[in-house]
Parts: C-alpha cells; structure tokens; sequence
C-alpha cells in the first residue's frame, strides 16, 4: 500500500486518508445519529399476505421491534400486533386460509431446526403441531383452502419426509401421516383448495438441482396408486400452487425447458399440460399466483435483473403489462377483489414496505409504509465481459467526490439468487464512507437463463471468480475503483466467494469480508442441516465422497497458501447452513500459516435479523476497513 497522510483524532475516531490529491476515504463516522445507523434503523415491511377466506386478516414480517418478528395484520386499519418474539427474529412463517393461526419452525436461536408451532391470530402460547417427531430443518408447510389439511417437510436423517395433518372442524390437529420420502432436494407437499391432491417438488430424479413434480390422489388410498410425475427432458420445474378454486386441479409452475423460466399449467387429474411461451419476452417470467377467480395469472418479468410485472388471462391469452416505478419487487399477489397488486417494493433510497398499484391505471398507493432514512444514492446498472464471452451484469454506486475511490466488490448468496435493485442500508454505509460500491451478478444467478445459471454446477467457485475479476478490471479501467484499494464483501455464497477469490487471484484485492461463509465443502456437508445438505448435493452432483476433488477444487481452504490480503469474518455461532467449525478449522488453518484473519461470532443462525446486530456488525467492518486501508 501507497502511504497516506492526513490527520488522526482519536478521541472521536475521525480518519482522513489523502493520497496524490484523491481523497480515499471520507471521515469515520461512528456517531449514535449516523445517517448510516439511521437507515440500519427505519422499520422495514419485508413481507405480507392476507388470507384467502378471511380478506380483512394478514401476516406481515417487519422489524419494528428492532427485529424481524411476524405480526398480525388487521387490514382494513392496517394495525400491526406483533405475534413472535423470537431472540434470533423470524423471517419464515405461514397463516391459515381462514386467518385463525399463524405457523413458524420453532428453533433454537435461529439454527432452523425444531418444531412447527401454530399460535392463534388473537395471540397465545405456541402450539407444537409435531409433538412426537424428532427435530427436523424445514423450509415448506401449506395448509389447503377449505383448511382441512397441513402439508409440510421435516428434513433429517432420513431425508426429506412428507408429511399431512388432518384439522377437523374444531381445530384439533391429528398425528401426522407421513406421505413420501426422498433423500434428494425437496419441497412441498402443496395442496389443492379441498385437499384431494398433493404435489411435491424434487431433484432425485435428475441428482442435480433441476426439479421434476409428483402429484398424489390423496383420496386414493390403494397402495398401487400411480403417482402423476411432470418432468422435463432437459430442464427443471419450480412449484408455484394449485388454482384456488374449489374443485380445480390445475397446478401453476415455472419451467426453464426453454432457456429461461415460464408459465405452465399442469392438471394433475387429467394430466393434460399448457405451456405460456411468451417468446417475445427475453429474460425470465416468474409466476407469483392465481387471481381468486383462478382466470389470470401474476408475472415478474426479470432482465437483466431489472423487473417488469404483468397479468396474464389464461382463458383469453392476453398479457397484460402493469405500470411498474423501477426497484425490487417481492411476495407479489392480487389483493381481494383481484384490482390491485399487493407487494413488498423497494428501490436504492427507499426501504422496503408494502404497496399497491392498481392493475389497470398503474395508481400506487402505500399500503404499509417504512420508516424515513436520509438521502442515499442511487445505484445504475453495467455489463462487462467475462471469460468464455459471458455478459456479466453488476450494479454500481458512487459516492459524492471524483474518483477513482476504495471499493467494495459485493456478492450476493446463494448461488440460485439475483442481486436487483432495493434499499441496502449496507451498501450506503460504505457511500457514506467514500467508497464506491458494486454488486456482481456471477454466473449461477438466476433470472440470465438456464445456460447462465446451471454453467457453475459440479465445479462452483471458478467462473464466479472470473465473474469477480472481471467487474472489478472494469472499475479499474473505467476510474471508479482505485487498484490497490478494492474489498470483497459478501454473506453466506457471498462470502464463499469472497474466501475463494482472494484465495484464487490474491494479488488483486485490499482485504476481504465474508459474512456467514463457507470455507470447506466437506466439512460443511459433515454438519449442515440436511436441506442444505441436499442442496449442496445436488449443486456438486454428488457428496464429498463421491467427489472429492470438485469439493477440494471448490474450497477456499485449499487455497490458503495464496492468501495475501487480510480477511474478516463474520459468522454465526448456531448456522446450520455454514456450520462454526467448518469455519474454525479455516482460522486455523490460516493463522498457521501467518496470515491476517480476525473472526467474529455472534449468538445467531445464518445472518443477523436485528437493528442492532446489523449496526454492531457494520461498526466492526468499517473499523477493520480503515485499519487495513489505513
């Protein structure tokens, strides 16, 4: 590193770094009332739905109590009370059809692994609906319309196990029936209106992460019932649900057969299928539900990771484009009487909260509002070329000044994920700073095509690495990014693949900071929660064991030889999906050999979901920032 010179006040750890006239870093601010902490503060609404038989009830998700817990919805006043006081905060959650009970995985300090538990919409003690199983990780439950059934997975020791609860009349729940089992990547089981079909989604026939459906009659009770199966020859299906109309056995999916994600329509009594091209859209159309009348569909059109929402009339064949303001977009369905879009909407400089647009004339109207935050800046959207002539799309912001300025270099977890653009409280911290910040789209995200996202399986972190260089080189070259000053920042895969770029191309980067990270493929398969260890499976196209040179190849404690930069790590001491030791033994490991490493633990699962977690972590990377830059 250039040395730098300025002045030092370390009463109120104010740094200012010059060098050959660029100003590099503005003054560290770490005052309580921190435009910063102040958007790390705003209460956000991350997501909402409202019942379908009881249209004056919902469930939202908001951290309004300086967490993210789940609150009851009283929709035509909008009042929130809150329902879950979870120490670790709770994203993941359900409400009944008839707005009677809310149902969440009740873990122990945010692992994801315990319970299912349904509390009542009035408030109450939870109740264990799964009593007698061991514990089990589980990302899926659904209750059918007419709320005579629960369908859900417990995921184990014994693979991914379907289960079905019956709910009588009074609400009494019955012992869970177990309905199928399968050692690959699962989910489901999801439920018609009257709870005559079932239909779960699953890897094991592919052994990778395209998905095939199976559809059960559960009033066939004979044991040589045929199970319906949708497949495709070379593609995946991702389940959406069945129409809501009672008696109506269409089942609404995404297929990628063609390159990128699109409707279709399956009937899982007659099996007869209907695929929605729509082949003059480029980029992936996601489904996000039915209309109640089970006549028209709700799009998001993702390209180039920008979104565009539609309606489709599946009688008529119409595709309808709703007026959409830029920004992310999540959760999205048709409010009660089907005239607006109800969803969760952010951009760059506004925090997430509910809106409706009106489907017709465009009209927005808040529905739930977020709290204020300072100014912030905007973010733009570039493309660069990588290796193999991939198109590689990031999202860039600047901060006030004249560049070339430090630069974070962020990736998004996953990899089945996309970066779009939405309020980052932690994106603007570093602008507030004096650093430029951007946001690769590596290849493995979705919404780029099939071709795009499936060119990583089997050997996962090479190309994403390329990816990396390839938008950082562009900086460089275009004055934004200053080359000796540029940090790599990313959480869960983002942090993966921070440890393994700085491992793969060391002599390139200033430092790096991974958040929930993972640093050895094996160890982490060794103690993972078996839905991700099913994931992981069908990522690599096998176990540890049966391929052990793609997991070595693919993790960044075999490259810690190379490491140059310093690194922070940031890592939850109770995650199941990038388990602690896979980590510690990567300290370790690196301290062994001499280099730079400081690990912190925090007392949570994969991430934080607390104000001030969130602000205590940015605290800590900022100070660690300006002692490596310094």
């Amino acid at each position: 590193m250039p040395s730098a010179h300025g002045s030092k006040n370390d009463d109120n750890c104010l740094y200012w770094f010059i060098l050959k006239g660029y100003q590099l870093m503005k003054p560290l601010n770490l005052a309580d009332d921190a435009d910063w902490r102040k958007r790390f503060r705003a209460p956000i609404v991350a997501y909402s739905t409202i019942t379908h038989n009881n249209p004056n009830r919902g469930m939202v998700t908001s951290n309004r109590s300086g967490i993210l817990q789940i609150y009851a919805w009283d929709v035509p006043t909008g009042e929130l009370r809150q329902i879950s006081d979870k120490p670790a905060g709770l994203v993941f959650a359900g409400i009944s059809p008839d707005g009677e009970y809310f149902y969440y995985l009740d873990d122990e300090q945010g692992n994801e692994i315990g319970h299912y538990v349904r509390v009542p919409f009035m408030g109450g003690a939870p109740e264990d609906i799964t009593p007698n199983l061991p514990p089990y990780a589980s990302f899926s439950i659904s209750q059918s319309l007419n709320n005579k059934l629960i369908g859900f997975t417990a995921a184990g020791a014994d693979g991914f196990q379907f289960y079905l609860i019956n709910n009588d009349e009074q609400g009494k729940l019955s012992e869970p029936q177990l309905l199928y089992t399968s050692r690959a990547l699962s989910f489901g089981p999801i439920l018609t209106a009257n709870a005559d079909y079932a239909v779960i989604a699953t890897s094991e026939r592919s052994k990778t992460t395209d998905m095939c459906l199976m559809a059960f009659h559960l009033a066939d009770t004979s044991p040589e019932q045929k199970v319906l199966i949708l497949e495709e020859k070379d593609g995946s299906l991702s389940p959406v649900g069945f129409s809501p109309v009672t008696g109506d056995t269409r089942f609404l999916a995404d297929t990628d057969v063609s390159g990128y994600s699109r409707p279709v329509i399956w009937d899982v009594k007659t099996g007869d299928r209907l695929d929605i091209p729509l082949e003059h859209l480029d980029g992936d159309v996601n489904t996000w539900g039915w209309s109640h009348d089970g006549k028209r569909l709700l799009l998001a059109h993702l390209k180039q990771a920008v979104y565009q929402l539609y309606v489709y009339d599946v009688d008529k064949s119409l595709l309808h484009a709703v007026k959409t303001p830029k920004g992310s977009y999540f959760g999205g369905y048709f409010s009660p009487d089907d005239s607006e879009i109800f969803t969760t909407w952010s951009d760059a400089t506004h925090p997430a909260h509910i809106i409706a647009i009106h489907i017709e004339t465009g009209a927005i109207r808040t529905v739930l509002g977020a709290g204020d935050v300072p100014p912030s800046r905007e973010w733009r959207s570039i493309q660069v070329k990588s290796t193999g002539g991939a198109t590689i799309q990031a999202w860039l912001a600047t901060p006030e000044g004249t560049g070339p300025f430090p630069t974070i270099v962020n990736m998004h977890g996953g990899p089945t994920a996309v970066q779009t653009e939405g309020f980052n409280a932690s994106a603007q911290t570093f602008l507030d700073h004096g650093f430029a910040w951007a946001s690769v789209n590596y290849r493995g995200s979705v919404s780029f095509g099939r071709e795009f996202e499936k060119s990583i399986l089997g050997m996962l972190g090479h190309r994403e690495v390329d990816d990396i260089v390839a938008v950082a080189q562009w900086l460089i070259e275009n004055g934004i990014a200053k080359a000796d000053s540029i940090v790599l920042n990313g959480g869960s895969y983002g942090g993966y693949l921070t440890l393994q770029t700085l491992g793969k191309r060391p002599e390139l980067w200033a430092g790096g900071m991974a958040l929930v990270a993972i640093a050895d493929w094996r160890l982490m398969y060794e103690d993972q929660a078996e839905t991700l260890r099913g994931y992981q499976k069908a990522l690599f196209g096998g176990t540890p064991d049966e391929l052990p040179e793609q997991h070595r190849n693919s993790s960044p404690i075999t490259y810690v030889d190379n490491i140059r930069a310093p690194i922070l790590v940031i890592q939850g001491e109770n995650d199941t999906r990038c388990p602690a030791r896979q980590m510690k033994v990567y300290e370790e490991k690196l301290k062994e050999h001499g280099k730079d490493i400081h690990v912190h633990w925090f007392n949570a699962g994969h991430g934080s979901r607390a104000m001030e977690q969130n602000i205590e972590q940015h605290e800590l990377m900022l100070r660690w920032l300006y002692r490596v830059l310094g």
